[in-house]
């Protein structure tokens, strides 16, 4: 007797990996239509890009990453180096938002990478250069003499920094204007008629740390208005600390009668220490803080702030790292975001 080889209509050989061929074949368009139709490309038709779709998922074609990267020496993949511990909160969830948004309809993924500030900082980048594991890198919580990028520059290898460097020699940056920031926030405090300004500051080997230093510095010195800028903590140490310093100094003789904050978290650390010591904001101290998020919109009584668009930045930063593996020169390829301040209480 001779065994069928079917039952139920399914074939005991195995079935042929699904290729982009495949997928034409069965839409009717090239292959090359289909290769940027799966690349979500803004240039091929929303329609065409949704038929794409509905065939690849009904033969369920995985893309062949290994095969592309054997074909062309790239791996498609960019990598970011994020480090989750940050001043803003839902930094992580509206950054790696903003990255993705970037890279649409480039055929680009991103995959992430932990970055320790207290590790060595060059150990993933020495392992994805030496098993060429992307093509190019986005990294945040920029030093002055960032080892990263030093390395980065001498392999020739496209990267973008958030924050800039002291290195003389061009590369990729997106930053924001914490100069301004803080400048704009001591004169506000100087107009609401404060006179001791305080400043819980980030690790001085941070670039952003010495802009918002300077800032601040030349604000309340053109103002001639007393200040205090934290030395035994920053805005990295634990938050019980940060807490434990602001109610000493709001108890202390001679106390702040208004705050600067880098970031969300600090700013509700200083406004939970203040409420420990019945210091009410708006009225016996001013709080201004910078932003990512609505959350002090939900707060009371309400800080002036400073918002600085994170999803935007991410977004800005993955266009350019494209732009840089394409060959840009890195010279021209820096971004500098403005401090628009929305206060809005009364003087």
């Amino acid at each position: 007797m001779t065994r069928d080889s079917t039952a139920g209509g399914l074939t005991n050989r195995p079935k042929r990996k699904p290729t982009l061929r495949t997928i034409a074949q069965m839409t009717g368009f090239a292959v090359a239509t289909v290769s940027r139709a799966l690349a979500d490309d803004p240039r091929i038709a929303a329609k065409t890009r949704a038929t794409v779709a509905e065939a690849a998922r009904a033969v369920g074609y995985v893309p062949d990453r290994a095969a592309r990267r054997l074909r062309t020496g790239r791996t498609q993949v960019v990598t970011l180096m994020l480090n989750t511990e940050h001043e803003f909160l839902g930094f992580t969830h509206e950054f790696l938002s903003g990255i993705t948004a970037g890279l649409a309809g480039t055929g680009y993924s991103v995959t992430v990478v932990p970055d320790a500030l207290g590790a060595d900082r060059l150990d993933p980048v020495r392992t994805i250069l030496r098993n060429r594991l992307a093509d190019g890198l986005i990294f945040t919580r920029t030093e002055s003499f960032d080892p990263r990028a030093r390395l980065l520059m001498e392999a020739d290898f496209p990267f973008v920094s958030h924050g800039r460097t002291e290195f003389t020699e061009p590369h990729p940056w997106v930053d924001f204007d914490n100069e301004s920031f803080a400048r704009a926030a001591v004169e506000r405090h100087v107009q609401r008629g404060r006179e001791r300004i305080a400043f819980v500051p980030p690790s001085d080997k941070f670039t952003f740390a010495q802009h918002l230093r300077y800032g601040f510095l030349s604000a309340v010195r053109a103002a001639g208005v007393g200040y205090e800028i934290a030395d035994t903590v920053t805005i990295d140490s634990p938050s019980a600390v940060v807490a434990d310093w602001v109610r000493a100094r709001t108890t202390a003789p001679e106390p702040p009668d208004a705050w600067v904050c880098v970031g969300e978290a600090t700013a509700l650390v200083t406004l939970g220490a203040l409420s420990d010591c019945g210091v009410l904001p708006g009225r016996d101290v001013d709080v201004i803080s910078k932003r990512a998020s609505p959350i002090f919109d939900n707060i009371r009584p309400r800080i002036e702030t400073v918002f600085e668009d994170v999803r935007l930045t991410g977004k800005t930063m993955a266009k350019m790292l494209v732009r840089r593996m394409q060959g840009e020169d890195p010279a021209m390829l820096h971004h500098l975001f403005s401090a628009e301040p929305d206060f809005a209480l009364e003087p």
